[in-house]
């Protein structure tokens, strides 16, 4: 609590004992000044709640596990907030390391002996910022303080640390830490020569490009890249669902949310690519050899990534934020640059991105227009409805994998904080990110999870569920129900795209999942009936079983709608979810 951690998610086990302890005397004792617990009966549901929370506070919060195998349990969390750039304590016991008693905590337990491994650490080190042993109760709060300063400092993200029983069993002395000696590094800033230099590449371009992906985790980057903008008329920027919305989707120099192609990277001739993981996918789509590249990012060299590299001139680790406020700063006082940018050809640059951006707008509204044929709804309807019905500052939490550019398409969303993507590739980070996100935004705030099916699976719903009735965190799920996993047939697309398997059924390729689970009866009995459950598969049905759930949750009920893509059963839906970028 003294560290900022107001919240601790447990799956505990025999290496906990000191800890339940020091929870029911903390909680009877000083129960104002002592974290709030939370139950999770999986790890990686409990991780993802503190990836969820984080992502939207940017606080860390704790998640404790149950030595390897809890380690373990927590799976594909682990790599999300560590590619996501999620601050997030993790707390892990050991086996204890002596048998006769020689300690309290010493082993008193069969599973004692089978769960001692060589290096427990190993199990999620690659992914950690920072790993550790608490070795004793001593220096236990300096143990932790040095965790958290390596999550929260930039790139932030996941750290772990393991104690055996012995040393937590430990009896200290009370002490504090200043904790002002504890905090995250500093923001870096650009050199001056990098400022002048990029700013005045930027004015002087004809087609200027900016990509991210990250840059809007800070509330004040969003500000400080509009403002750049909006003072370089003419240059766009390409969003890359990194994991957080960056740039307002309604604004005319926005080219909305791809996952590295789109036609304006080809043609840029400077392009900055910011707090970003993926700009392009060069098999599919690159710059122009002549084009000039500046890469600003707080982990410029992607140091957890053994190959990666894009063909920037110069690269800064830098905070993004800062960087934008430097670049339209030093625009904005260069009278060169000032006379240069009050040119007529920078307003037509201007008046013809307004142009491009009511087009690409009025393609994003025939998308959703409803099916002529029959009732059928696809997914760009589905979600242009929700954004009709639901409030205007409703968080959403996306894991809609191959239907995410459209999800975005639709949402266009312009409020910082409000658009959450995974940011990863372990499926299943919806579900207990978006409890995360309803405990970290209050009851007050709607919240939204926008999943596919297969995605609804991996992210453990008996669990979810649960939680969400146990705690009071009403959330309303939309289910993308298209009876099956379509990232496999995308990928083998992009490399086989006239194989046999591209003529193939999904049956056929193994990732079917017809006949379809009632997934909204998984999610109502995992809540012990306390919740709404629907489905929709139809205009009509999707408009009233909407509004149900809507009201469901104003009414502190959380809700799962089940919506069947193009047709009552759900089908593959092919075309262009199966390549877009």
């Amino acid at each position: 609590m003294q560290a900022g951690i107001t919240h601790c998610f447990v799956n505990l086990g025999s290496d906990h004992p000191s800890i339940i302890e020091a929870m029911v005397k903390g909680q009877k004792e000083r129960k104002d000044r002592f974290p709030r617990i939370l139950t999770c009966p999986n790890e990686m549901v409990a991780l993802s709640m503190a990836d969820g929370y984080a992502r939207l506070t940017g606080k860390p919060q704790c998640v404790i596990v149950h030595v390897d195998v809890g380690t373990q349990g927590l799976g594909a969390a682990v790599h999300n907030a560590s590619c996501g750039r999620a601050p997030v304590l993790i707390f892990a016991g050991l086996s204890p390391y002596t048998c006769d008693g020689e300690y309290r905590g010493s082993r008193t337990e069969y599973i004692h002996w089978i769960q001692d491994v060589n290096d427990q650490k190993q199990i999620v080190g690659q992914y950690c910022r920072y790993s550790g042993e608490i070795k004793c109760g001593k220096n236990i709060k300096q143990m932790v303080g040095r965790a958290l300063q390596f999550a929260t400092s930039a790139p932030a993200g996941p750290v772990y640390l393991v104690g055996a029983r012995e040393a937590m069993e430990e009896d200290i002395e009370p002490y504090e830490l200043e904790q002002t000696h504890w905090g995250p590094l500093g923001n870096a800033a650009l050199p001056e020569d990098a400022v002048q230099e990029i700013a005045e590449a930027l004015v002087g371009a004809k087609e200027p490009l900016l990509i991210t992906g990250y840059s809007g985790r800070d509330h004040n980057a969003v500000e400080s890249l509009l403002s750049l903008v909006d003072t370089v008329k003419g240059l766009r920027v390409l969003e890359t669902g990194g994991s957080d919305m960056c740039f307002p989707a309604d604004h005319r120099a926005s080219l909305g949310l791809r996952y590295g192609i789109h036609e304006r990277i080809p043609t840029a001739d400077v392009i900055v690519v910011a707090d970003c993981d993926v700009p392009w996918i060069p098999t599919q789509c690159k710059p122009s050899p002549r084009a000039r590249i500046f890469h600003l990012d707080s982990d410029p060299l992607k140091q957890q990534m053994p190959v990666f590299y894009i063909p920037a001139e110069a690269r800064y680790k830098v905070s993004t934020s800062t960087a934008f406020h430097q670049l339209h700063a030093y625009i904005s006082s260069s009278p060169s640059l000032s006379r240069t940018l009050s040119d007529p050809t920078y307003q037509s640059r201007w008046d013809a991105l307004a142009r491009e951006h009511s087009s690409r707008l009025s393609t994003i509204r025939s998308l959703a227009e409803p099916s002529s044929t029959d009732s059928t709804f696809n997914v760009s309807y589905l979600t242009s409805r929700l954004r009709h019905h639901l409030p205007a500052t409703t968080i959403f939490a996306i894991e809609a994998v191959t239907l995410t550019t459209f999800v975005a398409d639709q949402l266009l969303p312009s409020l910082p904080g409000t658009f959450l993507n995974c940011g990863g590739g372990g499926l299943g980070w919806s579900g207990g990110a978006s409890l995360g996100i309803k405990l970290a935004a209050g009851p007050d705030r709607f919240v939204c999870q926008i999943v596919g099916d297969g995605t609804f699976l991996f992210s453990v719903p008996g669990s979810v569920y649960w939680i969400s009735q146990r705690y009071r965190l009403p959330v309303l799920t939309v289910v993308l129900n298209n009876q099956g996993w379509n990232a496999p047939r995308r990928s083998l697309l992009l490399v086989h795209p006239e194989g046999d398997a591209s003529r193939a059924s999904n049956e056929e390729l193994n990732i079917s999942f017809a006949p379809s689970p009632d997934y909204a009866g998984i999610a109502k009995a995992a809540a012990g009936g306390n919740l709404w459950a629907g489905s929709a598969g139809t205009t009509e049905e999707l408009e009233a079983k909407l509004k149900e759930a809507i009201e469901s949750v104003k009414g502190g009920v959380g809700a799962v709608l089940d919506a069947h893509l193009d047709g009552p059963q759900g089908k593959y839906g092919g075309g262009k979810s199966v390549t877009v970028g």
